[in-house]
């Protein structure tokens, strides 16, 4: 895909693709605000005010109005932009132009019903808030019934009140949408089926929405095709179908079991773009942060390995950093790196830990500044080594300690190894 460069003076309008509501803001603020942060609220919210105007469609605006509102920068916006589109919110159109021009429609947040039955949302939900947040705005959005069996119902039916006439005038009428979470397949369908004993299973039974949900789960629950076939052959009864609560709770129970009873949430698997270094810098370090920022943790640590899958220990590490301590994954790929080459090619737990603690505090969010800040460490460390008398062992350093290499070109050799990481894990 073309990589395309927001700017202040591009234009937008927004169209109302639905019907909003008061119950819808409230939902978007209670349920999804947790998952998708108060930007991408503010967002949304803005954009719905656009409207009023007009109700279905917007004036022009240019998204320098959208920074003047939101008080928040281009990269901001359009990452929580990007946020409200991965959610079903919002679907975004682009046209170029000497002021390039989008079209931002705005979708209905799903019903509280909708939004606790969904596979992946409901569960995110509960990581994020836990379960005493979640319990309360369970009953917040709970049903009161009232017993009526010792009444009478005397409601009129239609046909008892009005009559039909010929005379009738057709036209379309707006109605209440919601936009599917859109994501690529996770699951090899025909593999999966071919997996299951034959007879097991009808084709009749294994229809759109039953693929989606099984797609919906293997993505939260990072499952591949053999593993939720495994789950499969436990959820399908002796008529040959799937029940649907069945499955979302033993594939639930089978991710627990391997994460100690946790539950998982959406983080980025590379750099958000608003952290990332503007395009340009050519030198040896520029290529190095570029690797750090476009690589997810899991392969930078594979990469580490020559290939070899790393460990359930290393991955509980990786999730340690980046979901506990919340740490931006450009940062942990420093940290790796930092940590392999000070440790003997070692992950050491400790070492980790207590660097990451140290990052945390410090608000250390890109690659450059966690760079910065290792080199400063490893100074301050071998100074106050020396005036101790304590030679200790030498240690490989990263090679992006020396300040040479931020002028320095890139070899053929190392430019082309660079580029082979940065397609193979892209």
């Amino acid at each position: 895909m073309k990589m395309i460069t927001l700017l202040p003076a591009d234009k937008y309008l927004v169209v109302n693709k639905t019907i909003l509501t008061e119950v819808d803001r409230k939902n978007i603020v209670s349920l999804y605000e947790p998952i998708i942060g108060s930007t991408a609220v503010s967002l949304y919210l803005t954009l719905w005010r656009d409207l009023d105007r007009l109700e279905f469609v917007s004036m022009d605006y240019t998204h320098h109005h959208l920074m003047t509102l939101l008080k928040s920068s281009l990269e901001t916006i359009k990452l929580a932009r990007e946020t409200l589109e991965a959610v079903g919110l919002l679907r975004t159109y682009w046209k170029e132009g000497e002021m390039n021009s989008y079209i931002y429609e705005l979708y209905s947040p799903l019903t509280a019903k909708e939004f606790f039955s969904h596979p992946i949302l409901n569960v995110v939900l509960f990581n994020n808030i836990g379960k005493y947040e979640y319990d309360l705005l369970k009953k917040e959005y709970g049903t009161i019934k009232i017993d009526t069996k010792e009444y009478q119902d005397i409601s009129k039916t239609l046909d008892a009140v009005f009559k039909t006439t010929s005379d009738i005038v057709t036209f379309d009428v707006a109605g209440r949408e919601v936009l599917p979470l859109n994501m690529q397949d996770q699951i090899d369908f025909d593999l999966l089926l071919s997996s299951l004993p034959k007879g097991l299973i009808t084709e009749r039974n294994f229809g759109k929405r039953m693929r989606e949900l099984i797609n919906n789960l293997a993505f939260l629950y990072q499952l591949d095709t053999l593993k939720m076939c495994e789950i499969l052959r436990m959820t399908i009864n002796e008529k040959g179908s799937i029940d649907r609560e069945e499955l979302r709770k033993q594939t639930r129970k089978y991710y627990q079991f391997h994460h100690h009873g946790k539950l998982p949430t959406l983080v980025y698997q590379t750099q958000p773009d608003y952290l990332k270094q503007p395009q340009g810098d050519h030198s040896k370090r520029g290529k190095i942060i570029e690797v750090f920022e476009n690589v997810s943790p899991y392969d930078f640590l594979k990469n580490k390995y020559k290939g070899v899958t790393p460990t359930n220990r290393d991955l509980k590490l990786l999730e340690m950093l980046l979901i506990d301590l919340n740490l931006k994954p450009a940062v942990v790929n420093v940290l790796i790196d930092y940590t392999l080459k000070k440790n003997a090619n070692k992950l050491s737990m400790a070492f980790v830990e207590t660097v990451a603690g140290h990052w945390k505090r410090q608000g250390v969010e890109t690659a450059d500044e966690a760079m910065q800040l290792a080199e400063k460490e490893n100074k301050k460390y071998h100074k106050e080594s020396k005036k101790s008398g304590n030679k200790g062992v030498v240690l490989e350093e990263p090679v992006w300690f020396h300040d040479t290499i931020m002028k320095e070109e890139m070899s053929v050799e190392e430019k082309q190894e660079m580029d082979d990481i940065l397609k193979k894990y892209r």
